[in-house]
């Protein structure tokens, strides 16, 4: 198994580097099951931030990459769960993917709550804005 950076998978998805992709397409073809490639929740949060940020994708096309990503036999995602719930809710609207994984983080990890001074985040199940929790 080898892990993958989020330049690998950007070069990958978006092909804008002609040689930079054609040596991350091989990178990715030569992958199997047996011989997987590893994926960690870090590389999937900026993943999305760099789609959006750096090359203006929406939020349908970046949440398709990621449906694709989850599906990839010869691809192990870290925390492939809370990916999938994540994309499926950033498809949605609202919050962003980086808020929705970090409110499924501190779900999974037992907090009763996460804090945040994020208003739009505040609205993700599992997250609070001190102005909902004055006593924090």
């Amino acid at each position: 198994m080898i892990g993958l950076d989020t330049n690998v998978l950007v070069r990958f998805l978006v092909q804008d580097d002609p040689e930079q992709a054609a040596v991350a397409t091989a990178l990715i073809a030569s992958l199997t099951e047996d011989a997987p490639g590893f994926v960690s929740r870090e590389v999937m949060v900026e993943l999305v931030w760099v789609l959006e940020r750096a090359y203006g994708h929406d939020r349908g096309d970046i949440a398709q990459a990621l449906d694709g990503l989850l599906e990839a036999q010869e691809l192990i995602l870290d925390a492939a769960d809370r990916v999938a719930i994540a994309a499926d809710r950033y498809r949605r609207g609202g919050p962003g993917f980086a808020d929705q994984m970090v409110a499924l983080a501190g779900q999974s990890a037992g907090c009763s709550f996460t804090m945040t001074f994020d208003r739009k985040a505040a609205k993700i199940a599992g997250m609070q804005s001190f102005e909902a929790n004055s006593e924090h």
